[in-house]
């Protein structure tokens, strides 16, 4: 007979709670916050005199924790790990021989019951926790994205050619606009003809105009998948090409995940950015720094952050100008006289600021034909030399000087070690590469809860080791200093 075949039927008196280790993560868990919280979040979810029994929302929340937490592929794989191991029954409440509620009861749960809300009451409730616990320090945040890959075949895929979005900032980039546009003698730009006051035109554009410009109106052609219609194509390195979401993520210095918003994986950082820091300031609004990298680093955001008081902590963008031409600081902006000196010291002067924000500056044709260095600043027929300047460049400049100083700039380096590092986690142990959900409600709430879950985690482990430090441990380092100490007074 094989050694130990017979122990498999010897019967023994034991508790499920003597199988558990005293520093079992899931009691770390257990003690770290109190979950009958939950039961105040569902509560007009449910009827106390209709219908039959439900399954306890406790439960519910914890075997999902458990799924993030471990980073298991699926609810299906969480129900039949939790009916196979003991410490998952015993942080569910759960006896050896009770049958755990099955996979399907979950999902149509999460899918039908607990919206959006619920979960965004469930993300805000263990921040908080961590906050009343001192944990939180929100007056610096990180803030990045990541890409999710989507559930989604890229072979199935359409083209279209869609409208380029609206900025949000539009109504009030155009307003400064025209200003700057008077303010130069210029005529102010019409407003958008779908723009109406009292049933009339606000502005007097000829239909013709009006004609020209809608003939003329950006768009701009996607792939979309039909799998996932919701999911944006994603080009990662030079070939490699994947349907994805994007995680849109800000945390604090202690690495706790302070907000997140999913967005399809063709947006741009910069255009999601406005969602997740009216977020953020809203909830936290000691908020003092914001350090991103360089994506982030636009004209609409700098003067976002600065207007409000706070400071941008940036990279280095690298100016994309002409390979093998004059470098772009030698293109000097002329403040007092509103012009840019150019390498041969000559004068572009202002001729319009354009419906972008951006005042063009030009050179004079006949000084440029006869120019030695020509063939280093334009290719232009007309000999023209044209540059830009943002009406909100100053924002940018005033982000360039707050770079150089020690204090943000050490601010930026802590940056790979705290977003980074969330991300590196969320992947490598919570199992955030990949997506089972279509959709982006759910991809949002599948996503929100991983990061409630890694809160927790943090957040568990530390109270732990906050609150179990043993006596014998703190004796044996007593000691040991001690004995380091006493030859000294020898």
């Amino acid at each position: 007979m094989v050694k130990g075949y017979e122990n498999r039927y010897q019967i023994e008196m034991i508790s499920i709670e003597d199988l558990i280790p005293q520093d079992h993560l899931l009691r770390q868990i257990s003690e770290a916050v109190d979950f009958s919280k939950i039961y105040e979040f569902v509560e007009e979810l449910y009827c106390d005199d209709n219908g039959r029994p439900s399954i306890d929302p406790v439960v519910l929340f914890k075997m999902v924790l458990i799924q993030h937490l471990y980073g298991l592929p699926s609810l299906r794989r969480t129900a039949d790990e939790v009916y196979l191991n003991n410490a998952y029954r015993w942080f569910l409440g759960y006896g050896l021989k009770e049958e755990t509620p099955h996979f399907s009861t979950i999902s149509y749960n999460f899918r039908h019951r607990f919206n959006a809300e619920t979960i965004d009451k469930i993300f805000n409730w263990i921040l908080s926790e961590a906050a009343t616990s001192g944990y939180l320090k929100p007056e610096a945040v990180f803030i990045d994205g990541t890409h999710i890959k989507a559930n989604a075949n890229t072979k199935k895929k359409i083209e279209l050619e869609v409208p380029v979005a609206a900025k949000r900032y539009a109504e009030e980039l155009l307003e400064e606009i025209n200003a700057d546009r008077e303010e130069h003698g210029k005529k102010p730009f019409d407003m958008d003809d779908t723009t109406k006051t009292n049933g009339k035109k606000k502005d007097n554009t000829s239909k013709k105009k009006l004609k020209n410009r809608k003939k003329a109106e950006k768009t701009r052609k996607i792939v979309q998948s039909t799998t996932d219609p919701e999911s944006g194509l994603f080009v990662k390195g030079e070939h490699q090409k994947q349907f994805a979401y994007e995680a849109h993520t800000a945390c604090d210095k202690n690495g706790f995940v302070l907000e997140t918003v999913v967005t399809a994986g063709n947006v741009h950082d910069s255009v999601a950015f406005d969602d997740v820091y009216d977020k953020l300031v809203e909830n936290f609004p000691e908020i003092e720094t914001v350090v991103a990298d360089s994506a982030y680093k636009t004209p609409h955001i700098c003067k976002k952050i600065f207007d409000d008081g706070r400071v941008l902590s940036t990279a280095y963008k690298r100016p994309m100008t002409k390979d093998n031409g004059h470098e772009w600081w030698k293109y000097v902006y002329d403040e007092y006289y509103d012009c840019i000196i150019c390498p041969e010291y000559q004068t572009l002067n202002y001729r319009t600021t354009n419906r972008d924000g951006y005042r063009e500056y030009k050179s004079n044709p006949e000084i440029c034909r006869n120019c030695p260095t020509r063939h280093l600043c334009t290719e232009s027929k007309e000999c023209v030399k044209t540059v830009t300047k943002h009406i909100w460049s100053d924002y940018i400049e005033l982000a360039e000087d707050i770079r150089h100083t020690e204090k943000y700039a050490n601010l930026y380096k802590l940056r790979k070690e705290k977003i980074e590092r969330v991300f590196a986690d969320a992947k490598e142990k919570h199992a955030m590469r990949y997506t089972p959900y279509k959709g982006l409600a759910q991809v949002s709430n599948w996503v929100r809860l991983k990061f409630a879950t890694m809160n927790l985690k943090k957040l568990a482990k530390w109270k732990w080791k906050n609150t179990h430090n043993t006596p014998e441990n703190s004796t044996y380092l007593i000691n040991l200093i001690i004995n380091y100490i006493k030859p000294c007074f020898a």
